[in-house]
């Protein structure tokens, strides 16, 4: 185990990673971080080993126990939409030695499902927004389109005939079919299946036509034309897929819907230990090697406040109950 820094320590180390100083910290809360972290510290990932969210995590933890002095180790609890996860750590010590990396289920869960176990905001003390993530929106060989414009006068012209697969309901490809569906009027009948993987096989099958997968998941298949990919939902193209338009350059702006990942740790955690985790993980996105493995995924690094993670978070669950106000149906008990 590596030996703790303490904290004069760790304010030299992040001064040297070009971070803001934590000079400003009351006394209170600096006695809070004064033995901070002087032990592992757990970060729990609601995803499977070698998914996308566990690939990211990986690439994080080793940069930011080193920083910290103290390791930080990935621990996947799956299941549930990623409920189980977030349940756990709302419900851990507020210390900082459990903490989340969660994603934009945590927020479409909040939105979408009545009984909640915790709360998404309340429950949680937001660390730092890491990175986004757009989608890809993709056909099966077999779909007459050739374009973002023809799948949604296909969709128009034969409404229910045209399918898309998710990793399930409630997921974040699941909503950003749904808020496709809203913004073109296209008619495309949603199959859950559990888990993406399931749902790409069926695409690649041709037994589901559509899909809108992230980038990180999708790149190989468009590059191998296994898929068609018809556009990106980002601004900006993504160097994974240079060839492939943005959405708002197929003709269909308003559908930017991607994934976001970002670390939390149970509410009421101390403000001080927040600001020890969250200019860590930013000094750790500074780092030339990891930033460079984070842009070879697709992702567009950030690395934001807690401040701003917080109110991103309460704006990204306003944003998909809208979207449920006008299609009561998304809604899950």
């Amino acid at each position: 185990m590596k030996k703790a820094i303490g904290m004069g320590g760790l304010l030299r180390r992040l001064a040297f990673c070009g971070c803001a100083s934590l000079a400003a910290v009351s006394a209170t809360q600096a006695d809070a971080a004064r033995n901070y972290p002087n032990h592992s510290i757990r970060m729990v990932v609601a995803g499977a080993p070698g998914g996308a969210s566990d690939t990211i995590a990986r690439i994080l933890s080793e940069k930011v126990g080193s920083i910290l002095g103290q390791s930080v180790v990935v621990e996947n609890r799956p299941g549930a939409g990623t409920m189980l996860a977030s349940e756990f750590v709302a419900k851990a010590p507020p210390d900082g030695y459990i903490i989340q990396f969660i994603t934009d289920s945590h927020t479409i869960n909040g939105a979408l499902r009545k009984h909640l176990r915790y709360d998404p905001v309340r429950d949680f003390s937001a660390v730092t927004l890491l990175a986004t993530q757009p989608n890809l929106i993709m056909v099966a060989k077999d779909v007459p389109v050739q374009t973002l414009g023809d799948l949604v006068a296909l969709a128009r012209k034969e409404p229910g005939k045209l399918t898309f697969g998710s990793p399930g309901v409630g997921s974040s490809s699941a909503m950003a079919g749904e808020l496709f569906k809203a913004v073109t009027g296209a008619d495309l009948l949603h199959v859950p299946y559990v888990g993406g993987t399931p749902a790409v096989m069926d695409a690649l099958g041709g037994r589901v036509d559509a899909l809108f997968l992230p980038v990180i998941d999708m790149a190989q298949y468009a590059k191998n034309g296994r898929l068609r990919a018809l556009a990106i939902t980002s601004k900006h193209r993504s160097p994974l897929v240079p060839d492939v338009p943005t959405n708002a350059e197929a003709g269909v702006p308003g559908v930017e819907a991607g994934a976001w990942y970002g670390i939390a740790a149970p509410g009421k955690t101390p403000a001080s230990v927040i600001q020890i985790l969250n200019h860590a993980f930013v000094a750790a996105l500074k780092d030339p090697a990891v930033r460079e493995r984070l842009l070879a995924t697709g992702s567009e690094v950030i690395g934001s406040t807690p401040d701003y993670f917080a109110r991103y978070m309460v704006d990204d669950i306003a944003h998909w109950k809208h979207l449920v106000q006008e299609k009561p149906s998304l809604a899950i008990d």
